[in-house]
C-alpha cells in the first residue's frame, strides 16, 4: 500500500471527500498545511515560533519550515498505515523541496471538466453555525434555504460565487496544474475521474493505492 500521497486536483474536484474517506476507512492521517502551522504555533514550539514571524508579517511560510513541520508531526505519528498531504505542494518548487526531505509515493489525481467544477462550487451553500455543507442540486437542504441539523439560514461563501469560482481555477492552472507533469514524469501518478458516484470512484482510488 502506498504510504505517502498527496492529493491533486482542481478546486471542487472531491480531494477533500476522497481524503476523508481514507482516513475513516484505512487509517491515513490526513496533513493539512493550515492545522499544522496552527497547532505549532499554538505549541509554541521552535519551529512554529519561527512560522509565526512570517505569518505576522503577512508574508508566506518559507517550505522549508512547512516541511520540517511535516517531519516533525510524521514522527510524532508513529506507526500509521500512510500520510496525506493536503494543501502541499502547490507548486513544482515545492514538491522539489518534499522530494529531498520525504519520499512521495503517489500523487493522486481527479481529474473534473471545468462546467461541471463550477456546477459543484457555485451551488454549494454553507450553515454558518453547525458548518453543515449543502448542494442545491446534488444534496438540497429538506426546507429551501434552512440548515436540516440546526436551522440556521444557509449561505454561499465567498469563495464559492462565480467570479471567484473562475479565479481559483485560473490559479490552480496556473500554479498547480504543473504537479501533474511532475509526478508524470516522475512516474509517481495515478489519474482518475472525478466525477461519478462517491464511493465508486473511491473503490478506484483504493485499487491504485494497493
Amino acid at each position: 500500500m502506498k504510504s505517502m500521497i498527496v492529493l491533486l486536483g482542481p478546486p471542487g474536484s472531491g480531494k477533500g471527500t476522497q481524503g476523508e474517506k481514507l482516513g475513516t476507512e484505512l487509517g491515513y492521517v490526513r496533513l493539512s498545511t493550515g492545522d499544522m502551522l496552527r497547532e505549532a504555533v499554538r505549541n509554541g514550539t521552535e519551529l512554529g515560533k519561527l512560522a509565526k514571524t512570517y505569518m505576522d508579517s503577512g508574508a508566506l511560510v518559507p517550505n522549508d519550515v512547512i516541511i520540517g513541520l511535516m517531519k516533525d508531526k510524521i514522527n510524532a505519528l508513529g506507526k500509521v498505515p500512510g500520510i496525506i498531504f493536503d494543501g502541499f505542494p502547490r507548486t513544482v518548487e515545492q514538491a522539489e523541496a518534499l522530494d529531498k526531505e520525504l519520499n512521495v509515493d503517489l500523487a493522486l489525481n481527479l481529474d473534473v471538466a471545468d462546467d461541471i467544477l463550477i456546477e459543484r462550487l457555485t451551488k454549494r451553500r454553507s450553515c454558518p453555525d453547525c458548518q453543515a455543507v449543502y448542494h442545491l442540486v446534488y444534496n438540497p437542504p429538506k426546507c429551501e434555504g434552512k440548515c436540516d441539523k440546526c436551522g440556521a439560514e444557509l449561505y454561499q461563501r465567498d469563495d464559492d460565487k462565480d467570479a471567484t469560482v473562475k479565479n481559483r481555477l485560473e490559479v490552480y492552472r496556473k500554479n498547480t496544474l504543473p504537479l501533474v507533469d511532475y509526478y508524470t514524469k516522475a512516474g509517481k501518478i495515478a489519474t482518475l475521474n472525478g466525477v461519478g458516484d462517491i464511493n465508486a470512484i473511491f473503490e478506484e482510488v483504493k485499487k491504485v493505492i494497493q
